[in-house]
């Protein structure tokens, strides 16, 4: 995969969820706390758990190089998975439109040569794990893309009409 290809992926994530998240503010706090069942049994559930895997896959990449977008205080924080973040929709919104646009930072920051890098880390139950830049990054959008599913669902499921999958305008 070619960086230019992150770079669609990463423009079409930041749009799709930009669509998303418009539908989300229309449902105001008891929409974004009600149990809807799923693995995640809220869009506030889903959302966190969303927003600390791309937050924490995207740090990760500070153990391959000096990344300016990745330096400084905003990736300097350590993000729990069974913590639920965020007080409300909007302040989900807020940092989620803030770490799209750091990924897409990221994206172009890199090398070529850095998507044929390899990453050695701890994985979230603490497990070494060796995997190349290429590969973890498309594991971010593949996530996205997944969870994005799921939260399509749980908007149905709350009675909101939704369609952001399509990639065809970022071509």
């Amino acid at each position: 995969m070619t960086k230019d290809t992150f770079t669609l992926l990463a423009k079409y994530n930041k749009g799709a969820n930009e669509q998303m998240n418009g539908v989300i503010k229309t449902l105001g706090g008891e929409g974004w706390d009600r149990q809807v069942g799923g693995f995640f049994t809220s869009l506030h559930g889903v959302c966190s758990h969303l927003y600390i895997s791309d937050f924490t896959m995207l740090k990760r990449n500070r153990l391959l190089r000096e990344y300016k977008t990745l330096a400084g205080a905003f990736f300097d924080q350590e993000l729990d998975f069974k913590t639920l973040l965020f007080s409300s929709p909007d302040e989900y919104i807020s940092k989620r439109s803030e770490l799209d646009d750091k990924l897409i930072d990221f994206i172009n920051e890199l090398r070529d040569e850095d998507l044929c890098g390899t990453l050695k880390f701890l994985n979230y139950k603490g497990i070494p794990v060796e995997k190349r830049v290429n590969g973890l990054l498309l594991l971010i959008f593949n996530h996205q893309t997944h969870h994005r599913g799921m939260i399509s669902l749980y908007l149905e499921l709350l009675g909101k009409e939704n369609d952001f999958s399509s990639l065809m305008p970022f071509l």
